[in-house]
């Protein structure tokens, strides 16, 4: 897990966490935060497959392309962007 991962993950499983420094996290008022890395983890986890199928999308100035254009095309982009999500399924790690 990255930086970003963690952070944001933290951030998602304790709201009322502020501030990380090192290991340690603190509310608004200063208080340090007990946090299970565990749950954070999990967490991480359970949304992998989002940056995952970021990666892979078409870009959404070709979705809209398609969509614009409609009939086959529109059809083809459905089919790719499906694709992805086959290949990448929510919960999946």
């Amino acid at each position: 897990m990255n930086s970003i991962q963690f952070i944001t993950a933290l951030h998602s499983v304790y709201p009322q966490i502020t501030r990380i420094v090192d290991d340690k996290a603190y509310d608004a008022d200063g208080n340090e935060v007990a946090y299970d890395k565990a749950a954070v983890q999990a967490y991480v986890d359970a949304h992998a497959y989002i940056s995952k199928r970021a990666q892979e999308y078409p870009s959404i100035g070709d979705q809209l392309d398609a969509l614009w254009k409609g009939g086959a095309e529109a059809e083809a982009m459905l089919a790719k962007v499906q694709a992805v999500k086959n290949k990448y399924p929510k919960g999946a790690a």
